[in-house]
């Protein structure tokens, strides 16, 4: 047990010496490239190399200057609030209909090509097109990870619904169920775990998706955030951005995970 828990301390604390060993290398053969230690002064401030007092871009998160002009908390913010507005469309469009294709033969035949059609287009290719229909900012950047986050619902939801044993279907048949009640008491209770799995892998990519939706879109946001960064030439923080966002979607991934153990009966099973 003491092994196993060194291991998971050890480990990661060796991987990271040497990624910033390769991101010195980097720095010292790319000119300007931001150091290591520079980055971290301009994440939580401090003086640099020149002499200079530095802000760091973490050391006052919650300043606002104008509406243009805000700290990196309501970057933060700005960019979660369109992620969980598509997300949770997605959610309330996606299950019904994975339930319907999962129960019925006829609405997988009619939905299943366009399914597999639409699931691997980029979220870079319907930006313009939902641009055009929208003509704003919110609504385009919501719009494209409804549509580019929704299919992981739909595809584990009828997943789930087909790892229905037909034994329990049998029952419901014999007692005379009504579709509401067969769905409820027979379909969910074994399509929940896989419904979960598809809204977690849903939210990942709906993170995915904002942070080059707002680069193009520009207002305010990470993506846009990291964007404006890069214009400005400021590339400490371009990867302070970057690891925000890391961070970010891992902490939103954990918490999709454990609710999604929550629900899942085989895992409580197993324990």
């Amino acid at each position: 047990m003491k092994y196993e828990l060194a291991r998971k301390i050890v480990l990661p604390m060796l991987v990271f010496a040497a990624l910033i060993g390769v991101w010195s290398f980097i720095a010292s053969v790319v000119e300007n490239f931001p150091t290591p230690t520079s980055t971290y002064i301009a994440a939580f401030g401090g003086v640099d190399a020149d002499g200079n007092e530095v802000t760091g871009v973490l050391a006052d998160p919650f300043y606002i200057a104008n509406d243009d002009d805000k700290g990196i908390f309501w970057q933060i913010l700005a960019s979660l609030e369109r992620v969980f507005s598509g997300f949770i469309i997605a959610i309330i469009v996606g299950v019904p209909l994975g339930l319907m294709v999962g129960m019925s033969k006829s609405a997988q035949y009619a939905f299943d090509p366009f399914i597999q059609i639409f699931k691997p287009v980029s979220p870079l290719a319907w930006l313009p097109l939902l641009l055009f229909i929208f003509q704003d900012i919110n609504m385009t950047a919501i719009s494209t990870i409804f549509v580019t986050s929704i299919w992981p619902i739909i595809v584990n939801t009828a997943l789930g619904v087909r790892n229905v044993s037909p034994d329990y279907l049998n029952v419901a048949k014999v007692l005379q169920f009504t579709p509401i009640e067969k769905v409820r008491k027979i379909i969910l209770p074994v399509a929940v775990p896989f419904i979960f799995t598809g809204m977690r892998l849903s939210l990942g990519i709906a993170w995915l998706v904002i942070v080059a939706a707002e680069m193009l879109t520009g207002g305010i946001g990470i993506g846009f955030w990291i964007w404006d960064e890069y214009n400005n030439l400021n590339y400490h923080h371009i990867i302070i951005g970057i690891i925000i966002v890391g961070v970010v979607g891992f902490l939103l991934d954990l918490i999709m995970g454990k609710i999604a153990d929550y629900f899942d009966y085989r895992k409580k099973g197993r324990a």
